[in-house]
C-alpha cells in the first residue's frame, strides 16, 4: 500500500505540472476578447467593440478543448506507465488533473493583458482598441481534464488491464447440471 501512495502522490504532481503546459497553450491560441474605452461625463467607460462577439465564449472553449486533451494525454500516459491500475492511481489521476486545470487557469491570466482594464483604457486612449484579460467564465471547464482523463482510464483498464482470476472453477462439461448449477445425482 506504501508503494501504491508514493506511485500516486508522484503520479498526482507529475499531471499537475502539465497545467503549466495547459496555461501557456491557453495564453497564447485563446481569442482575444477586444475593448474599447470611452469618456462620458468625466469617467473612463469600458465595453465591448463587438457586442455580438463570440471571442469571450471561444475563450471558454480553448480552454475546455485544451482540457480534454491534457485529459487523454495525461490517462494514456499513466495507463502505459501503470496498466494494473488501483484506486490511489485514479484518484491521483483526478486530483492531479483538477490542479492542473487550476495551475493553468491562474497561469493564463497571470500571463494575459492586466486586469485593470480602465488603466488599460487610459493608456490606450479614448476609443483605440485594446484586449481584455484572459477570463474564464464557464468554471466547469476545470473539470474537463479530469473526466476526460477518468473516463479514457477507466475505457483503457476495462478493455486492456489485467483481468482478475475466477473465483469458482467452470463447471465440467461432462457432469450433467441441475436447474441450478448444482451436479445432478443419481
Amino acid at each position: 500500500m506504501k508503494t501504491e501512495m508514493r506511485e500516486a502522490a508522484v503520479t498526482a504532481v507529475a499531471v499537475a505540472l502539465g497545467g503549466v503546459l495547459l496555461g501557456v497553450l491557453w495564453w497564447w491560441l485563446a481569442p482575444r476578447v477586444p475593448l474599447v474605452g470611452d469618456v462620458v461625463s468625466g469617467n473612463w467607460v469600458v465595453y465591448l467593440k463587438d457586442t455580438e462577439g463570440e471571442q469571450a465564449v471561444g475563450v471558454d472553449g480553448t480552454f475546455s478543448l485544451l482540457a480534454l486533451g491534457f485529459g487523454v494525454v495525461s490517462a494514456l500516459a499513466v495507463f502505459l506507465v501503470r496498466r494494473r491500475g488501483g484506486v490511489p492511481l485514479v484518484v491521483a489521476l483526478a486530483v492531479g488533473g483538477l490542479l492542473g486545470s487550476l495551475l493553468a487557469w491562474r497561469i493564463g491570466v497571470w500571463l494575459g493583458p492586466a486586469q485593470d482594464v480602465v488603466a488599460q483604457a487610459r493608456s490606450a486612449g479614448k476609443g483605440v482598441t485594446f484586449d481584455a484579460p484572459l477570463k474564464l467564465n464557464a468554471k466547469g471547464a476545470l473539470l474537463a481534464w479530469p473526466f476526460a482523463a477518468l473516463v479514457l482510464h477507466l475505457g483503457l483498464t476495462a478493455l486492456f488491464g489485467p483481468r482478475d482470476p475466477d473465483h469458482f472453477p467452470p463447471p465440467d462439461p461432462y457432469v450433467p447440471q441441475g436447474p441450478h448449477g448444482a451436479a445432478s445425482g443419481s
